[in-house]
């Protein structure tokens, strides 16, 4: 028979060691028992790798400050333009006087022609034809007349062929003279003419060519 172990005998049944814990779960139980506090020896430290295109993207561009976003009057930032174009040098005077100067011969040389051949004898020029099919005087009319009595100084026979003509000599006159200043000052000759001015044009026209065909208006009539 077997004999009984008694109180305070060693066997040799023994419980068999545990294995300790290795390093790696030592470390994790710790961690897992205390709070994980940023520089802890005892939490284990993760790394991400960075993408290889957050490092070579470029800078985004920044926006500007608010000092800049405004302008010096309050208003919307404009960033700086190309430089201003330099102004081109004023052309020579002999150049700037062909216009008005060859302007003028054309017209002296028309005066020129109508003084020496007489409008009033029949067959040197044509007939006006509104005159030769309705018998009505157009504004017109009587003008080469009034341009060969001004040319050899007879205003009041001139004024009698054609008052309108008379005055559009006077503009003509004011005209050349306000463009041969300019162009000896280098100033460009620009002539703007508002639609209100073309309408008063017409409506002196008309006016114009409806009392000279009235009896009132005789002496309109060439």
């Amino acid at each position: 028979m077997d004999a009984k172990p008694t109180a305070g005998a060693v066997t040799d049944d023994a419980p068999a060691p545990q294995p300790a814990p290795g390093r790696a779960e030592a470390r994790w139980a710790g961690a897992s028992a205390r709070p994980q506090a940023p520089g802890d020896p005892g939490v284990p430290e993760v790394r991400t790798a960075a993408a290889p295109e957050a490092l070579q993207a470029p800078h985004a561009p920044q926006a500007p400050h608010a000092s800049e976003a405004l302008g010096a009057a309050g208003g919307p930032y404009l960033p700086p333009g190309p430089p201003a174009p330099t102004p081109a040098p004023p052309r020579p005077l002999a150049r700037r006087l062909v216009a008005p100067l060859g302007t003028l011969a054309g017209v002296a040389a028309a005066f020129a022609y109508v003084g020496t051949v007489d409008p009033n004898e029949p067959g040197h020029y044509p007939v006006c034809p509104l005159l030769r099919f309705t018998g009505v005087y157009c504004p017109g009319c009587g003008g080469l007349r009034s341009a060969h009595a001004f040319v050899h100084g007879e205003l009041g026979t001139a004024f009698g062929a054609n008052a309108l003509a008379v005055v559009g000599y006077g503009l003509f006159a004011v005209v050349m003279a306000l463009w041969l200043v300019r162009a000896v000052r280098g100033v460009p000759m620009r002539l703007a003419i508002s639609p209100a001015w073309w309408w008063g044009i017409g409506a002196v026209l008309a006016l114009f060519t409806l009392v000279r065909n009235l009896p009132f208006g005789s002496a309109l009539a060439p």
